[in-house]
């Protein structure tokens, strides 16, 4: 007789956050990172507008072990907007943790550990996507009127109305 599969079984498979769990604990704690969700969800603990100029690059806890120090990496243009709101990102990354872990916020625009892991991703500017002139559009349709298929005419017409637009430009 067959026995009743115990519930909560994953025949052998587990979660990936489960496999990296201890992996990324490791590597968090070596920047002196006690709380891996201050990495994890560093837009939702300074907000959205800090988290786009700043990263959090070390934890540096002092001789006495009390009142770390909280390195953030940013660009050389944001680091005056930063220096102002120092205050506000220890009082929510000390919310993050619990207690105020965070004494001091230092700015840096290179990493403590070295150029390599210094580099600030930067979010590019949106592309600007132009639609093309009505006489193009025409143009590119009376090109591709002699295919037969319906979708690869509509594809070529729309194909053909960017090309024509950007040699205009």
């Amino acid at each position: 007789m067959k026995q009743p599969r115990p519930k909560g079984t994953t025949y052998g498979f587990s979660r990936a956050a489960t496999l990296v769990q201890t992996r990324i604990r490791s590597a968090s704690e070596q920047r002196g990172f006690a709380v891996t969700r201050l990495l994890t969800h560093w837009a939702e603990v300074v907000g959205e507008g800090t988290a786009q100029i700043a990263t959090p690059v070390n934890v540096s806890y002092g001789r006495g072990g009390m009142g770390a120090t909280l390195t953030l990496l940013t660009t050389g243009a944001q680091a005056p907007m930063l220096e102002m709101q120092k205050e506000q990102i220890r009082d929510k990354v000390n919310a993050c943790y619990g207690y105020r872990a965070i004494a001091r916020v230092r700015i840096t625009q290179t990493a403590p550990t070295g150029f390599a892991d210094g580099r600030v991703a930067f979010t590019p500017a949106p592309k600007r996507v132009t639609q093309p002139s009505a006489d193009v559009i025409c143009k590119a349709s009376a090109l591709s009127e002699n295919i037969d298929s319906e979708d690869l005419r509509a594809a070529l017409a729309r194909l053909g109305a960017h090309v024509l637009a950007k040699q205009k430009n």
